[in-house]
């Protein structure tokens, strides 16, 4: 009696070790493979995602201003408004996770000597101000084919950019972002062909 009880004593100071050792590699394996971690976070971007989101958040903005332009004018072929409307929609919170991955790197969020539209020189599909101007002062017809022209052009730009993204980044976020990005304005480059068709 006395051995079976010291057996099964054993037995279960076993079990019961075996039994936390699992636990205990389970929590771990979780933890490092966890894509929120502070040490994956580190890890997984590079100069090109930190470009990307600092040029993208200001080659979005414009748009969302070319956007606001033609949605504060009347007269405006609806299909150029409902367009308008859903760049601003899709862009706006576009910048939002932009932004988010910038404060995660701990980077900054505006890029180094960007100084209002004339930082915008050289970045792929940006409006002059003058180009600006003409859009602010077209009326009618003659705006929202102005607008589908030169959205087309910073659409061409976005694209572009987020090419680079693709093919150069690290974060696969930001990356994922970038395909969104493609994917949705080479969409709208579609779309905008079709309306300028029309006019």
């Amino acid at each position: 009696m006395f051995n079976k009880r010291i057996l099964l004593a054993v037995v279960g100071v076993l079990a019961a070790s075996l039994t936390l050792s699992a636990c205990s590699t389970g929590t771990s394996d979780t933890g490092s493979d966890s894509p929120g971690s502070s040490s994956d976070a580190a890890a997984t971007f590079n100069d090109q995602d930190v470009s990307f989101a600092q040029s993208m958040v200001v080659h979005h903005s414009q748009a969302i201003d070319m956007a606001q332009v033609i949605l504060d004018k009347d007269g405006i072929e609806p299909r150029v408004t409902e367009l308008a409307q859903d760049i601003k929609d899709a862009q706006g919170p576009e910048i939002e996770q932009l932004n988010g991955f910038l404060e995660q790197w701990e980077a900054p969020s505006e890029m180094e000597g960007m100084d209002g539209m004339d930082g915008m020189d050289g970045m792929a599909g940006t409006m002059s101000e003058q180009d600006m101007a003409d859009l602010e002062t077209a009326t009618g017809i003659e705006a929202s084919r102005l607008f589908l022209e030169q959205m087309t052009v910073h659409h061409e730009g976005a694209v572009e950019m987020a090419q680079v993204q693709v093919d150069e980044g690290e974060d696969p976020d930001a990356t994922a972002l970038a395909q969104k990005i493609i994917d949705d304005q080479n969409a709208e480059l579609e779309l905008m062909d079709e309306i300028l068709a029309t006019l």
